[in-house]
């Protein structure tokens, strides 16, 4: 077999040494970003353990109230148009409080076209005076704290992410939109009117809650819904004259037979009647009954046809002078993943391979209960879940924590994720 010339092996193996350099400057870190987020590692940290020691339960007003102004003047220190926003507008639930925190919307104004939002919440699980028990505290490769996980570390996240945009000198961006919650762990009745406004024009959203343990992105959750069914009858003497009476136990039995077969597992719709109450005392026909169900689903459109299809049923009564009403509470919409979304985790994917570093894309619903639900709901761009830092133990009194180590790659991936939307380098 006859070798091939030199003269033409050279410029072969010269143009495969070309793509091999190519190969390897693309899969190093740009080296600007990765230096300032290695830096940014203890700014971050001071900003957390501030965070961590303001305590903001979600129906601790004083203390969202507090732990705003702390996010509020950060922001405005980093030159963001910035305010303090009272709910106006608020979706009441079942246990919707009286009162509702403050959200923090930041606004910075770039040269570029495209919007980018960030968004995480301020309020925790916890109540007030837990703190002094369980202070901010590291150690080995954790970082300790109520809230700390869920979700203290996405709002710092945020904080410093645009802390390095603005040592960078970015501004490639057309706008880049901050808005930080204090209702989320109440299913976020004040806010998830803003968020699904405000997001509905971004080219992205992306949503710092915790990556959970291996730091996945996610682009999909469970939707959480409620049913209450009441029946109102009428009381009478038990043993003298029940037919006086209207028994709500009778008809509440009634109608949850009748529901019981509601739910669709094939499609990820379950319904589930989980809590019942009726009568006061042995010897008195009960005049209300009431029963709660809880619900979740993979499609928006699931839940609207639940609610009608619950409408529909009870109005068959077993017992005609019975009141029955049932009212169903989307308490969080599913997050259903969308083109956009994939097409920006997958540049996510390749931007950790720069750092030498695994990067997980879930499509398959997990879990439930996000504000990027909220998002996506009129979005027409990419909303992205799971930005946040690894850690473990989200509403547990005493175990949760952050991962260190997560600290420096994530600032990583977010400060890339936003420049490199804002070149049109993610079509």
């Amino acid at each position: 077999m006859q070798r091939p010339s030199p003269s033409i092996l050279r410029p072969l193996i010269a143009s495969l040494s070309l793509a091999f350099a190519a190969t390897l400057a693309q899969a190093a870190p740009v080296a600007a970003v990765h230096e300032l987020a290695q830096k940014e590692q203890q700014p971050l940290l001071d900003t957390l353990r501030d965070l961590v020691h303001i305590e903001s339960g979600s129906k601790d007003i004083e203390g969202l109230n507090q732990i705003a102004e702390r996010v509020a003047g950060q922001l405005k220190a980093l030159g963001g148009a910035v305010e303090v926003l009272q709910p106006s507008d608020i979706y009441r639930l079942d246990d919707t409080p009286e009162k509702v925190g403050p959200a923090v919307q930041a606004v910075f104004k770039g040269q570029g076209t495209k919007k980018i939002m960030l968004i995480a919440h301020m309020d925790t699980v916890y109540l007030k005076g837990m703190l002094k028990d369980q202070p901010f505290r590291i150690e080995g490769d954790k970082a300790y704290g109520l809230g700390i996980a869920d979700d203290k570390q996405g709002v710092a996240l945020i904080l410093h992410t645009v802390a390095l945009l603005q040592k960078l000198g970015f501004k490639d961006y057309g706008t880049l939109t901050v808005l930080i919650n204090g209702d989320e762990e109440i299913s976020s009745p004040g806010w998830r009117s803003t968020i699904t406004r405000v997001a509905a024009d971004q080219d992205a959203v992306f949503s710092f809650e915790g990556g959970g343990t291996d730091g996945s992105l996610r682009l999909a959750t469970s939707g959480i819904g409620a049913a209450y069914l009441t029946v109102q009858g009428k009381a009478s003497h038990a043993g003298a004259k029940p037919e006086d009476g209207v028994n709500a136990l009778t008809e509440l039995s009634h109608q949850l037979l009748q529901l019981k077969d509601l739910s669709k597992p094939e499609q990820g719709l379950k319904l589930n009647w989980t809590v019942s109450k009726s009568g006061s005392n042995r010897n008195v026909i009960p005049a209300e009954a009431t029963a709660q169900a809880d619900a979740r689903a993979l499609k928006v459109a699931d839940f609207d046809a639940l609610e009608k299809e619950l409408q529909a049923r009870v109005q068959k009564k077993l017992l005609p002078d019975a009141k029955v009403a049932v009212k169903f509470e989307v308490r969080r919409p599913p997050l259903e993943a969308n083109e956009a979304s994939r097409r920006v985790a997958a540049y996510g994917k390749t931007v950790y391979q720069e750092l030498g570093l695994p990067l997980t894309v879930v499509e398959r619903a997990t879990g439930g209960g996000t504000d990027a639900a909220f998002a996506a709901l009129k979005a027409r761009g990419a909303v992205v879940e799971g930005m946040g830092l690894s850690g473990y133990g989200a509403h547990s009194n005493n175990a949760e924590y952050v991962q260190l180590n997560t600290i420096v790659p994530r600032l990583y991936l977010a400060t890339r994720m936003i420049m490199d939307l804002s070149a049109g380098k993610l079509k």
